[in-house]
């Protein structure tokens, strides 16, 4: 079973909302899906991108593939950054050497 993180439509004619959901890759578009993470509602101006980090990160953890959109939704958030920074930022403390203070 491929995991997918990607949008699911709901809301009126002419004004979308999107729902960013964990999905099995073969079930519809707005079918059946695993768990909702987050929201995106373009025509809003602010509060517009509401993304749950932690269950994001959980997904991305085990291997759940976002779509364009949701990446580059992810990435606006916040969350892709924060998880490159948090996996350089372990290689770069193993690898530093302790500098000998006189």
């Amino acid at each position: 079973m491929a995991v997918k993180i990607r949008l699911r439509r709901i809301g009126r004619k002419k004004a979308p909302v999107y729902r960013i959901v964990v999905a099995d890759s073969k079930s519809p578009r707005d079918g059946r899906f695993i768990e909702i993470i987050g929201q995106y509602a373009p025509r809003q101006t602010e509060n517009s991108l509401v993304v749950k980090t932690e269950r994001a990160n959980h997904w991305l953890d085990v291997g759940a593939q976002p779509t364009d959109t949701v990446r580059s939704l992810l990435r606006r958030a916040g969350v892709l950054k924060a998880r490159h920074e948090a996996r350089v930022g372990s290689t770069l403390s193993s690898r530093a050497v302790p500098v000998k203070e006189e």
